[in-house]
C-alpha cells in the first residue's frame, strides 16, 4: 500500500497547523516551509476544510488553522479525509470481477491487515506527531526575509524650497 502525494501533503499541512495551533497560517507559508507546490496545498486545504478538520479564515490576516485541538484529530481521520479509498485488491471494490472471490482467503487476510493498519493510526493524534515541535521547526525550510522598503519623507514647506 502506498499513500498518495495528496495525503502525504495533507498530513504535513495538518502537522504544521498542529505545531502552530491557535494561529492562522497562510498556505504560502506552508508551501515555502515544506518546499512544495502552493497550488497542491490550496486544493488539499480546501478538502480538509470541507471535511471539517481545518478552518479557513478570510481577510487581511487570514489563512487556515485546525478546527479542533491537535489531540482530537487522529491520523486515521486525516487519511480518511484525503484518500479516496483503501481497496487493496480488486475484490474490495464495487467493480469486483475476480472469479475466485467466493473461495479466496486472501481478501480476508488483507482486510484484517488493513484493519490493523487503521487501528494503529486511530491511536495516533496530530499532537503525538508534533511532540518534538522544536526539532521539526528547525528542519523546515526558513521563511524568506521580508524585503525592507524604505520610505523617505517628502520635503515639506521651507525644506522643499531649499531643495530646489
Amino acid at each position: 500500500m502506498k499513500l498518495t502525494q495528496y495525503s502525504d501533503l495533507g498530513l504535513r499541512l495538518l502537522m504544521y497547523l498542529a505545531m502552530h495551533h491557535g494561529e492562522s497560517v497562510t498556505i504560502q507559508e506552508v508551501s515555502v516551509r515544506f518546499a512544495v507546490s502552493k497550488n497542491h496545498l490550496v486544493k488539499i486545504s480546501h478538502q480538509l476544510t470541507k471535511s471539517g478538520l481545518i478552518e479557513s479564515i478570510r481577510g487581511r490576516n487570514g489563512g487556515v488553522r485546525l478546527a479542533t485541538s491537535p489531540a482530537s484529530i487522529s491520523v486515521e481521520e486525516a487519511l480518511l479525509a484525503t484518500e479516496d479509498n483503501f481497496d487493496l485488491v480488486e475484490c474490495f471494490s464495487e467493480n469486483n470481477h475476480c472469479v475466485i472471490t467466493d473461495v479466496c482467503k486472501l481478501s480476508g487476510v488483507l482486510d484484517e491487515a488493513r484493519e490493523a493498519f487503521f487501528g494503529v493510526l486511530r491511536q495516533v493524534t496530530l499532537a503525538d506527531l508534533v511532540r518534538s515541535k522544536k526539532t521539526l521547526e528547525r528542519t523546515l525550510m526558513p521563511l524568506p526575509r521580508k524585503s525592507t522598503v524604505k520610505f523617505y519623507p517628502q520635503p515639506t514647506g521651507s525644506a522643499r524650497k531649499s531643495a530646489k
